[in-house]
């Protein structure tokens, strides 16, 4: 069977001491397994050297491409700048501190080229070396969204092989607030698993803070479901229920004579009701901020230049 192009998208941001191994890495494999590539690096506004980094690769490696944001527009709009800059009959996300292994990238394409297949996911086997706060919070996370979704979520990563047909799915989705992982399953298509272990970091450290990916859970559950929305109202019927008890209760030790004194009661329920409303008021204040987002209309990225066989071409905005 003949071979098909296969475009490697890696978003990157302050990744200047990975750039030219990941570069190396890559195009190595995929020499080794005559693999027709390319290699679609997304610089997304990096502060350190990365740009640097990639217009050095370009120079020397034919089948690298360099993206350059204008400034940080975040993971997402990398990911989705890199699927529209990719010419490849098929796209592999991975990301650029090798923890995604390269060689997994092999048996994908085969089962790609050689299945009717559209396509092909990695999971993790295991989550590495990961703390226990963060393996305890990604798994809270992906049940969540599953469980809201009705997708399988769980050890789901931004690894994966895409046809062409996908791609021009996703490229074609209007939302600006955009979630590849959960968007990539939400498609549909006939889609095949891979499993792979997290490797080591080969240079530098995680991006993600705590606080990060708090904020990154937070705008990809409001960006792909509604369900913090119907919790309001779960939460509503639950409060309904406890006051209608408190209030019985109240009602019957009146009758009885034995009404305590004092007003903690009402005190408590004060607080409880006022923060539940606080609470809820914040959720929906959260999803009109979305819906701001989104009818603004704004550019998910805006991409200054672009690097292609060695020429600089002017960047361009997202549709």
């Amino acid at each position: 069977m003949a071979k098909k192009l296969l475009s490697i998208v890696i978003p990157s941001y302050n990744e200047e001491g990975n750039i030219e191994n990941t570069a190396r890495v890559v195009t190595q494999i995929m020499k080794e397994n005559d693999i027709p590539f390319e290699i679609v690096f997304v610089n997304d506004g990096s502060s350190d050297r990365t740009w640097e980094a990639l217009c050095r690769v370009t120079r020397d490696n034919p089948n690298a491409v360099a993206v350059d944001f204008s400034r940080n527009f975040g993971k997402e709009a990398a990911i989705f700048a890199g699927l529209r800059t990719a010419k490849g009959d098929a796209v592999v996300l991975m990301d650029c501190d090798l923890q995604h292994p390269p060689q997994t990238i092999v048996e994908m394409y085969n089962i790609w080229l050689n299945n009717d297949v559209d396509v092909v996911e990695g999971r993790k086997k295991s989550r590495g070396k990961e703390k226990g706060i963060y393996k305890a919070f990604s798994l809270w996370f992906y049940k969540l969204i599953g469980g809201s979704s009705g997708l399988d979520m769980q050890d789901a990563s931004d690894f994966k092989l895409l046809d062409r047909a996908v791609v021009d799915s996703l490229n074609d989705m209007p939302e600006r607030l955009t979630f590849f992982r959960a968007m990539s399953s939400w498609v549909g298509y006939r889609t095949e698993k891979v499993y792979f272990e997290v490797a080591d970091r080969t240079e530098g450290e995680s991006k993600w803070s705590v606080s990060s990916l708090i904020k990154y859970a937070v705008n990809s559950i409001t960006s792909f479901t509604s369900a913090p929305l119907y919790l309001i109202m779960w939460i509503g019927i639950i409060t309904f229920v406890i006051s209608l008890i408190l209030g019985v209760h109240t009602i019957v030790n009146k009758i009885i004579g034995n009404s305590a004194a004092g007003f903690s009661t009402v005190i408590i329920l004060q607080l409880l009701t006022s923060s539940i409303i606080m609470f809820s008021l914040g959720i929906i204040g959260h999803y009109l901020a979305k819906i701001y987002e989104e009818i603004k209309k704004r550019p998910r990225f805006i991409i200054r230049s672009v690097i292609r066989n060695g020429r600089e071409q002017s960047g361009e905005k997202d549709n």
